[in-house]
């Protein structure tokens, strides 16, 4: 408390003090007991009321023991019970949880992972894939400013994501892996990789690419076989030692039937091969009779037009060609769907052409866009020219009809450079990204599409989508999100299909280890979405005859059914609605793979080097009480003693209120008791 404060304080009770005196002790008459209790007790009231005018603070300090954290991450993949180490992890957790001197110095918190993190809840060892670079980013956004060793219980081999043993370093955690396997080397074959294109065209020829791997020290012989059904359409000799331990095998296969064409390779097995389940390989590829051709036209240079051409040819059923407004008239005859970049008055010619044939059109329009050329071209909408710009952040329109869009998180992603003003439009349309300043929606089309006669057409307004495609790297690791949301716009211009209302979204075939979803969408008689329609889906194995009826459980703005449950097989399917006749129909195939299964070994090389950059030691699953050991004695994960200092107003003391209540109720009633009222 500082000085003056305590001055007002004294000063305060003097002043108390005075006025009680002056009111009760004004001659010796006075001076009775019950006039002393009376000076008392206004003594009270008064100061009370001056202690909260002058309102001092005062320090609370509260002392805390805070304990480390001990996290546990398990890995739950079915690897695990391959390697049959699956009854050795849930013995290490029971004498994990029994041991009292850990519980009582650690606060313990336990996790599974496969695909992701997941708090215990049981050990069921049959996620199909294994990602421990998203471990360690999921465990860092909780433990950040902790002290909190970590114990990941892992065989070490991750099958998708990024290379753990960089990823650790944003967790800043000493990690002590307890590695499960063994590390004796048996002899074996395996397939490693496979390298194929997911289409390919009818009459064409597909490259493939295989990665063949030995572990041994003998010289040994194999055959590498491909086929297709009962018959072999590819083989080749190979031969294997301890120097020449791989081979890179690349081959290619026509492509003589249209649809999903499913194949397997085989690298045949030695006798006394422990792992034979690495020693195939399914694989399909799906035949198409034609490619789309898409003319991406533009008369200026810009990291859009890369990043366009990167996305739509992510499909491989697509292909664009770059073109200016000089030489696209020529090959106008051989194009689905022309995606012009912020045109001006060099583009009249083409824009003729594409009214007079009916075709569709992309109109991306941006600063460098000749706004006057537009309002004289566009028929069906115009565009306020102000000669200024604005930046807008893209928000998603989750009625958006004419086909499903998965929400990036748009609003996350930088914004687009536009001309500043409104958009007229003549027609119907509907936006599919609305324009948004501030956080603040503007109502007006960032991206919009519309259908008049027969033709599609979409325009965007606005620049830097190479940023868009970057930031979307960023929030999901990969580009592929983004390009599947280009790819479906690009579908659906290049396509003259008449709008359904009911549509669904799913691939020809899935791998076995990979999620299966299919999603769909309905929209009322005024194709408006409706949330309020019940969809079922009726899965048929064709290979069995049995049916099994899921429903689509309604998720932002499509329904979705996830069917990873599924054995591989081939299947169709049908999505039908409960209240009204509508339904499509679709077919699809599950490719067996099984990814975990591929491993006969830990990684204990990358584990140890996990533990050693991270500051922490590696142990095999057999020496659990060596493990408790060591985290007891290192002094790094004490408890440690704090200290909180709070400063509390005298205002919040609701104590003194109580008293000063107290005080004048007490004075008023023994006054009236007396007869002084």
């Amino acid at each position: 408390m500082q000085t003056e404060t305590l001055l007002y304080i004294i000063l305060a009770g003097i002043i108390a003090l005075s006025l009680a005196l002056f009111q009760y002790f004004t001659n010796r008459k006075s001076m009775s007991k019950l006039n002393m209790l009376f000076s008392f007790l206004r003594f009270l009231s008064v100061f009370a009321v001056l202690l909260l005018i002058i309102n001092p603070s005062f320090n609370q300090v509260k002392t805390s023991i805070e304990k480390p954290n001990l996290v546990v991450a398990l890995d739950n993949s079915c690897s695990i019970e391959h390697l049959k180490q699956d009854s050795n992890v849930k013995d290490f957790i029971e004498k994990l949880n029994s041991n009292k001197e850990i519980q009582e110095k650690f606060n313990l918190s336990v996790y599974t992972f496969g695909k992701g993190l997941n708090p215990l809840d049981s050990i069921s060892f049959s996620e199909t894939q294994t990602n421990i670079s998203k471990t360690f980013q999921q465990l860092a956004e909780v433990y950040k400013s902790t002290t909190s060793p970590t114990l990941i219980i892992t065989d070490g081999n991750q099958t998708y994501g990024n290379d753990y043993q960089f990823s650790y370093r944003n967790y800043k955690q000493p990690i002590f892996p307890i590695i499960l396997g063994d590390t004796i080397t048996y002899t074996d074959l395996k397939i490693q990789q496979f390298n194929v294109n997911k289409y390919a065209f009818l009459k064409n020829k597909f490259p493939v690419e295989a990665i063949l791997v030995y572990n041994g020290n003998q010289s040994v012989n194999s055959n590498f076989i491909v086929k297709n059904g009962n018959a072999t359409v590819f083989s080749k000799a190979v031969n294997f030692s301890k120097a020449d331990n791989s081979k890179v095998i690349n081959f290619t296969l026509p492509a003589n039937r249209v649809g999903v064409n499913n194949y397997i390779a085989t690298l045949v097995p030695l006798e006394n091969e422990k792992n034979k389940v690495n020693n195939n390989k399914n694989f399909a590829v799906e035949v198409i009779n034609q490619k789309t051709k898409i003319a991406l036209v533009t008369d200026m240079l810009h990291p859009d037009i890369g990043v366009i051409k990167k996305s739509i040819e992510s499909n491989e059923q697509r292909s664009v060609s770059i073109l200016n407004s000089s030489n696209v008239i020529s090959q106008i005859n051989d194009v689905q769907l022309f995606i012009i970049y912020q045109p001006n008055k060099n583009f009249k010619d083409l824009y003729g052409i594409l009214d007079s044939k009916n075709l569709n059109k992309f109109v991306i329009i941006g600063p460098k866009t000749d706004l006057n050329f537009i309002n004289q071209v566009a028929q069906n909408y115009s565009h306020d020219v102000t000669e200024q710009t604005e930046y807008y952040i893209g928000e998603l329109n989750i009625n958006y009809s004419p086909f499903i869009i998965e929400d990036l998180d748009f609003e996350s992603f930088p914004p687009l450079i536009s001309n500043y003003g409104e958009v007229n439009f003549t027609v119907p349309f509907q936006s599919v990204l609305n324009k948004s300043v501030g956080g603040f929606s503007t109502n007006l089309p960032l991206l919009a599409t519309f259908e008049t006669n027969g033709r599609r057409e979409a325009v965007l307004f606005g620049e830097n989508l190479w940023q868009w495609r970057a930031q979307s790297y960023l929030n999901e690791k990969s580009f592929q999100a983004f390009d599947n949301f280009f790819g479906k716009l690009t579908q659906y211009l290049s396509s003259n299909k008449q709008k359904s209302r009911l549509n669904i979204d799913y691939e020809s075939f899935y791998n076995g280890s990979s999620n299966i979803v299919i999603k769909a969408e309905y929209f009322d008689k005024n194709y408006v979405f409706d949330s309020r329609e019940t969809l079922d889906i009726t899965i048929i194995d064709k290979a069995t005859d049995v049916k099994k009826t899921f429903p689509l459980i309604l998720k932002n703005n499509n329904y979705q059914v996830d069917l990873s449950s599924l054995p591989p097989s081939e299947y169709s399917f049908v999505v039908s609605t409960s209240k009204e006749n509508l339904s499509r129909s679709g077919s699809f195939q599950i490719l067996k793979f099984d990814v975990e299964q591929k491993f006969l070994n830990a990684d204990v090389t990358k584990l140890q080097q996990l533990a050693t950059n991270s500051g922490g030691s590696s142990y095999f699953i057999d020496d659990a009480e060596k493990v408790f050991e060591d985290l007891l004695e290192d002094k790094r994960f004490t408890p440690i003693q704090k200290s909180s200092k709070n400063t509390i107003p005298l205002i919040d003391w609701k104590y003194l209120l109580a008293i000063m209540a107290l005080s004048l109720g007490l004075e008023w009633f023994l006054r009236k008791y007396n007869g002084l009222i």
